[in-house]
């Protein structure tokens, strides 16, 4: 069973003029409907995190700073829905976890805004709260181990910051650098009990698939097997799309079925959540992409590009794991 976490109430969050607005859910809505998988789909309401589940995450004056209208940083609006908006897309999350955990299966949250960017004091670039760490931090206190993969054209510094001490839950990126938010090295490998839980590749501009799949092969598959996760949480980002317009990576749609394949060999229990993604032609065809390999129904689409390797960074990052992991 495939679950998808959807509400019209993530459209309430909106504006017109900047690049994470609603017309992308909209899109995407639009676009699986016409999928030979779409019977097949499980459509559930959402429910709205409570402030106390929030708040296990973020600080209580960040969480204060969320009820304001108008601009968190200079990237991230709110209007007069987007408290409320943001308590759902996390509690999304919560309820996809929950889900998934009770009956199986996995699940996609269509939910906004997004949230790998927001730490555990600060929203930022786009993200109000960290949807995906709310949710694997309410797993880890169930006392699951959560692997997260990232897969957005941008760094989720506010998920490495929040989870850098901790090694009940593994944080994986692959993203651009140098590129927003400037975080994601490869010696970013977390601390205290946390050190070696954090693997970052940073990419230089313009890799395509073949990287990405000998990382995923050599490096992060590895050590997803190694830590062996109860529960694999996805920021499924499709910024990373070679014709996004806010990143310069070179991925086709039908790359984005690799990462479920890839990533079901090592847990069946996959929850993906939506991040970037903002070229409206291509971003449904990626979700569709991922949640039919969810479904076990893959779809593929007519998509080509040309990326050039990264064996740089991946002998580099190889390296340094080694000294956490059996790569």
């Amino acid at each position: 069973m495939t679950f998808i976490i959807y509400s019209d109430d993530y459209l309430l969050h909106d504006n017109p003029s900047h690049p994470e607005n609603a017309n992308r859910l909209k899109a995407i809505i639009s676009f699986l409907k016409k999928m030979p998988f779409y019977e097949k789909l499980e459509f559930v309401e959402p429910e709205k995190a409570n402030e106390e589940e929030i708040a296990k995450v973020h600080s209580k004056e960040m969480i204060e700073r969320a009820k304001n209208i108008g601009w968190l940083d200079m990237d991230t609006y709110t209007n007069e829905y987007s408290y409320e908006i943001a308590k759902l897309a996390a509690g999304g999350v919560i309820k996809a976890c929950k889900l998934v955990m009770e009956k199986g299966g996995n699940a996609f949250c269509l939910i906004r805004p997004p949230g790998h960017h927001a730490t555990s004091k600060k929203s930022m670039g786009f993200c109000i709260f960290n949807n995906i760490a709310i949710a694997s931090n309410f797993l880890a206190e169930r006392g699951y181990k959560i692997l997260i993969f990232d897969h957005d054209v941008h760094h989720g510094n506010g998920t490495q910051e929040i989870f850098y001490s901790r090694n009940d839950v593994l944080y994986q990126s692959i993203h651009l650098y140098p590129h927003y938010p400037m975080t994601g090295l490869i010696n970013e490998v977390g601390r205290k009990d946390g050190e070696g839980y954090t693997v970052n590749a940073p990419l230089p501009h313009g890799v395509g698939d073949e990287c990405i799949e000998k990382l995923l092969q050599e490096i992060f598959i590895p050590i997803a097997e190694e830590f062996s996760p109860d529960f694999i949480l996805i920021s499924a980002g499709f910024d990373s799309h070679h014709a996004d317009y806010l990143g310069e990576m070179e991925l086709t749609v039908n790359f984005f079925g690799k990462f479920i394949d890839y990533f079901k060999e090592v847990q069946n229990k996959i929850i993906c959540c939506l991040e970037g993604g903002y070229n409206l032609e291509y971003l449904p065809k990626c979700v569709a992409k991922e949640i039919s390999h969810l479904v076990g129904n893959p779809i593929n689409f007519e998509d080509e590009a040309k990326g050039k390797d990264c064996n740089d960074v991946l002998q580099e990052l190889k390296k340094k794991m080694k000294e956490y992991w059996k790569i």
